[in-house]
């Protein structure tokens, strides 16, 4: 497999948790330590494959039913490397007049993104950091985008369980849900998998710990669940990625996937 080509300046020999996804999803847009460091992580989790790929059906039936909802204003938090059927191409088939920020660190990210959206004036790619999540939410080009005195759904999938302490993860989901207002969603969706034996938590954390994300914390439902405090969950409230408001089509996984979600709303007052 050929490298594709990364912006000058770029270290591609240190992995980076996004292009890393990518490669899960069957992508080419990573680096031979990408791959690399996914094969090991796929290793001591099989089914990452399918994970991965709940993760992306999941956000799209999320993004679904948030259309219908009416939400016409998207914060997609961690984006990752564009792929098929992101959050700006669901919305906007649904509601063309549908506004989306993508929000990464990793500088291939922006640039992919930016190439791509450089002629949908409804859609940018911002360039900050979930764990200083009030200057995210500060940020000129966010707040220049998006009105926070009308409803907008936030989204963190798949990047919380890169927050391995629960304080402060806590604390990132704590601020992004102050910031919704009457009408305002959260989705999350998060790894949660059977305890891994010491060696394969030992080798876990040393892949993890040369990446660009050196940690990562499986989470149960109960736990997730508590990041939507305050808030009233949509039915049927935090689970298994695939038991979300399915479609009815079979869906075909090897064994068990491991990561949960749910969406949740800042109900108006009466």
């Amino acid at each position: 497999m050929n490298d594709f080509r990364a912006p000058s300046g770029v270290d591609t020999s240190t992995p980076s948790v996004a292009r890393m996804y990518d490669y899960y999803l069957g992508g080419k847009d990573n680096f031979a330590a990408d791959r690399e460091a996914a094969e090991k992580i796929i290793a001591i989790l099989p089914n990452l494959r399918d994970i991965a790929r709940e993760n992306r059906e999941f956000l799209v039936r999320a993004v679904t039913y948030l259309s219908w909802q009416g939400i016409r204003q998207f914060l997609d938090i961690g984006a990752g490397l564009p792929t098929q059927r992101n959050v700006h191409q669901v919305a906007q088939e649904l509601a063309p007049e549908s506004r989306v920020v993508y929000v990464d660190n990793d500088p291939i990210v922006l640039t992919h993104a930016r190439a791509l959206l450089s002629e949908n004036s409804r859609v940018i790619a911002v360039d900050a950091d979930m764990r200083q999540s009030q200057a995210l939410l500060d940020h000129p080009d966010v707040r220049g985008h998006l009105d926070f005195s009308q409803p907008v759904a936030i989204l963190l999938l798949g990047v919380l369980h890169f927050v391995p302490d629960d304080d402060e993860a806590a604390d990132i989901a704590a601020t992004f849900r102050s910031a919704l207002g009457p009408g305002g969603y959260l989705v999350v969706s998060h790894g949660s998998i059977a305890p891994l034996s010491e060696e394969q938590e030992r080798e876990g954390h040393q892949v993890f710990s040369r990446t660009s994300a050196p940690g990562a914390a499986s989470r149960t439902p109960e736990q997730v669940a508590a990041f939507f405090q305050g808030l009233d969950l949509v039915e049927p409230g935090v689970v298994a990625l695939q038991d979300w408001r399915p479609l009815d089509v079979p869906i075909v996984r090897q064994g068990e996937a491991g990561a949960v979600g749910g969406i949740a709303l800042r109900t108006p007052p009466a």
